[in-house]
């Protein structure tokens, strides 16, 4: 036992900054990112307790944190989301809700769902923070431009654009999934 609780230790001590810095990247709030920190390093300590053998260490860890951070988004969206709207083609307003399948409609249409919920949650990760700031604050979280410029002092003009980058950038990112799932 004394054994493993050193291996932990050490797993711990080595992963610790790199897993922060990737959780960070993909998180906007600081203590979310690190309660994602702690449920990773908890659930390493619950399976070694349980002697579930994992393989690739590192790898486990990562997955383990993609999957958490995954969760956090998921239970932040249905809150926001269905305030969120976009125009289709004919100028309709449509919710991101409206826009993913069902969780409802089937195995197939849960699993496209989560799909698409991932590559969202990556492709916010990959946006630069200050975009990511804006596009959450924004679309998810559902404050205007005005209130955030008069909280961070950053111009309206300025978290405009910020958005209208983040927007582009994640267009595009997601349109190969989206048109997948619409094939489907």
């Amino acid at each position: 036992m004394i054994e493993q609780d050193r291996q932990i230790s050490e797993i711990v001590a080595g992963e610790r900054s790199r897993l922060r810095n990737f959780i960070r990247r993909r998180v906007p709030d600081p203590s979310d990112a690190e309660d994602i920190l702690q449920e990773v390093f908890y659930e390493l300590v619950e399976a070694n307790r349980l002697l579930m053998p994992i393989g690739h260490v590192t790898g486990w860890l990562f997955r383990v944190a993609r999957n958490r951070i995954t969760d956090l988004f998921r239970k932040k969206k249905p809150v926001a989301s269905s305030d969120v709207a976009v125009e289709d083609e004919d100028g309709e307003l449509l919710r991101i809700e409206d826009l993913l399948p069902s969780p409802d409609a089937g195995p197939e249409a849960l699993y496209f769902r989560n799909v698409l919920l991932d590559e969202l949650e990556f492709a916010l990760g990959e946006l630069p923070a200050e975009q990511r700031e804006v596009f959450v604050a924004h679309e998810l979280d559902g404050h205007s431009f005005k209130e955030m410029a008069a909280e961070t002092g950053v111009s309206v003009n300025t978290l405009l654009s910020r958005k209208r980058y983040a927007m582009l950038h994640l267009r595009e990112r997601l349109q190969s999934v989206y048109d997948e799932y619409r094939k489907a």
